[in-house]
């Protein structure tokens, strides 16, 4: 039984004329804890990998000792029409640590060369161009 690292939702929008891809990183919930009072202080990575590459990245803010959370955030990236299937999307969630290095909780990997969910959220979104649309993920190993 693989450990479970914690679930992430979040939305997906593509709209191909103007080359906009947006991320709503929406909440997080059973993070894994990380720190020794068995909470952690969760933040998002957004990375768009580029014909893999990493060629851009943003992140939410840090919400204090929870597992639990919401974040709301939006990222806009623009991705040209002809870019958007050379692209991949890294969403890592990560536990930040002012005294260590932050530490990552898990991740997941969207794009055509994703597989299962994650796949399926981005084959979804390629379908329904201007429409948000919304899912839970179950998060990954972070290696």
């Amino acid at each position: 039984q693989e450990e479970h690292l914690g679930e992430i939702c979040f939305s997906l929008r593509y709209v191909p004329s103007s080359g906009k891809l947006t991320v709503l990183i929406l909440e997080a919930r059973q993070l894994k804890h990380m720190d020794s009072n068995g909470l952690s202080d969760p933040f998002v990575k957004v990375h768009l990998i580029l014909n893999r590459k990493k060629w851009k990245k943003k992140k939410t803010s840090v919400k204090k000792n929870t597992l639990s959370t919401y974040f709301n955030e939006v990222f806009v990236f623009k991705v040209p029409f002809s870019q958007i299937h050379n692209v991949d999307v890294v969403i890592s969630v990560w536990d930040h640590d002012k005294v260590t290095k932050n530490e990552p909780i898990g991740k997941l990997f969207l794009g055509c060369q994703a597989t299962g969910n994650q796949l399926q959220h981005w084959s979804d979104m390629l379908s329904n161009p201007r429409q948000p649309l919304t899912q839970w993920h179950i998060l990954q190993p972070p290696e």
